[in-house]
């Protein structure tokens, strides 16, 4: 029999699954900056979720803030809500990267073509494509089946 195939990095899931919120946790705290493994389709969209819900609570914060100190009347209306939105952008922007480029290789993809992000209004058409693809339910180059998908 040939030897067990050795994988680097760490994996994107541990053994037990996880709810929703645990995958967003994880993706911005122990894999901030893992570009390596595999992340199935509900690790991602649970990412993808709370990523959302965040975003937007955070928002409503920055426009709540925005029309207590006065409206949008003023010079520098807005700017609470978008330097709150733009700080969780920027640090969300790798665990997003990381994210997506271990759902790619769990479709036995390669996660370079998260590039195709950078394509106006197509490229990211295609990730959301890529995003719904099923699990591959073996083992690729970038490792085995993640934790709770049936073979």
């Amino acid at each position: 029999a040939p030897p067990p195939a050795q994988h680097f990095g760490r994996s994107s899931e541990t053994a037990e699954p996880s709810d929703l919120w645990g995958y967003f946790w994880r993706g911005v705290t122990q894999n901030y900056f893992n570009f390596a493994g595999r992340a199935r389709r509900k690790e991602y969209w649970g990412y993808c979720l709370f990523w959302t819900v965040c975003l937007l609570i955070i928002g409503g914060i920055g426009l709540y803030t925005d029309m207590d100190m006065g409206g949008f009347d003023s010079d520098i209306s807005g700017a609470i809500t978008v330097g709150l939105c733009g700080t969780f952008l920027l640090a969300t922007i790798l665990p997003s990267l990381g994210m997506i480029v271990r759902r790619l290789h769990d479709i036995g993809l390669s996660g370079w073509l998260c590039l195709l992000i950078l394509i106006p209004t197509i490229g990211s058409l295609i990730i959301l494509v890529f995003a719904l693809i099923p699990t591959q339910a073996r083992e690729n180059q970038w490792g085995p089946v993640p934790a709770g998908v049936r073979v």
